[in-house]
């Protein structure tokens, strides 16, 4: 394996299905220039979205299928982070409660691994054991009803799930119902129970995906596929629950072709929201006035490939990295942290069917 020194590591999800791909890509990124650098790859089974538990120990892959077990469920995979080289051993896999998950991550005190079912249309609350394996002692929280679009909303479709800075609540977002789901957390059995307020309508045929919440107040944000908007969320750190304020367009004016959101991140200076658009192929950059959460676009970025599904950017706020999923490539911009705009480094690297950019802090 070939090694850097002082750089970031980076983990790249693919699809496998009918693609080159053979799994999960680790990646080294030079910290001054943002030139990347293939290191590895590990075998796994359309590993499209990933997560770690936040001392880097373990890393979890959901298995985008639904031909894991005889109830027809996908699965997540279980790996050992090697401290030194960043390699990655498989521990186990165990079913994530449904079809097709797409996306999964750790509460915050790495106990579970919370896991949502797109096709299911439920999400999965699954027990890491001491050794970083996964429990088979899944809990799930099956979601019900369908959204304004018969194409895309005839049933549930999770799409995302978290818990909240606190820990105490668990947002399972739902592009299939347009709806906002919020759990209470019971972290001593990993267990879901609705919370007072059970949920947050977002607008018919929105087709909510993803939830940030803002770091420095209380405010949220949710990327909506179907109608290409940003939602502000008010939301309230005792109780978890989330009221609608408003919603922005991801979209230049003179656009008018298809476009289908995917991907929202806040800098970690606490200045700008992004949000990548598969259609446009671009990253929506806005400014967040952080007295109110309120947003403003401030421009668009090309991701000079096709079908931006997913992007980061580095644990420093230095650099932003675009997954290209159609053109099977990975570009890197570096962020000016004054403006919030993006300039590209001149970097990028040729990966098949990238659909999840993870960072290792350490």
């Amino acid at each position: 394996m070939q090694q850097l020194a002082k750089d970031y590591y980076l983990y790249i999800g693919t699809y496998t299905d009918g693609t080159d791909s053979k799994g999960i890509y680790l990646y080294q990124i030079n910290w001054v220039t943002g030139e990347l650098t293939y290191v590895d790859v590990y075998e796994a089974n359309n590993p499209s979205f990933l997560a770690t538990d936040r001392k880097e120990q373990y890393l979890f892959a959901a298995n985008e299928i639904s031909n894991f077990d005889e109830n027809h469920t996908g699965s997540v995979t279980s790996f050992r982070i090697n401290k030194n080289d960043k390699s990655l051993t498989e521990l186990n896999a165990v079913s994530s409660g449904g079809a097709h998950p797409c996306y999964v991550s750790v509460d915050n005190n790495g106990k579970y691994v919370l896991a949502a079912n797109y096709s299911g249309g439920n999400v999965g609350v699954i027990p890491i054991n001491d050794d970083g394996s996964l429990s088979n002692d899944i809990h799930v929280a099956q979601h019900r009803g369908k959204g304004a679009n018969p194409g895309r909303q005839s049933a549930p479709h999770a799409h995302s799930v978290k818990t909240n800075i606190r820990n105490t609540i668990v947002y399972a977002v739902d592009l299939g119902i347009d709806k906002v789901m919020i759990y209470n957390f019971h972290e001593s059995s990993g267990k879901l129970t609705p919370a007072d307020k059970p949920f947050v309508q977002l607008a018919p045929g929105a087709g909510p995906r993803e939830i940030a919440e803002y770091p420095y107040g209380s405010f949220a944000y949710v990327v909506n596929e179907l109608n290409s908007t940003v939602t502000l969320l008010n939301s309230d750190p005792d109780d978890g629950s989330l009221e609608g304020v408003e919603s922005y367009n991801m979209l230049p004016e003179e656009f008018d072709g298809d476009n289908y959101p995917a991907d929202i991140r806040i800098h970690p200076n606490g200045k700008f929201l992004y949000a990548s658009n598969r259609g446009h192929n671009s990253i929506a950059i806005f400014s967040i006035n952080e007295s109110d959460g309120k947003l403003k676009l401030i421009g668009h970025q090309s991701t000079k490939g096709n079908w931006p599904r997913n992007f980061t950017i580095d644990p420093s706020g230095k650099f932003l990295l675009a997954a290209n999923q159609k053109s099977n490539d990975v570009y890197v911009f570096e962020i000016n942290n004054e403006t919030g705009l993006l300039k590209y480094t001149g970097h990028s690297a040729s990966i098949p069917a990238p659909v999840c950019l993870l960072f290792l802090r350490n």
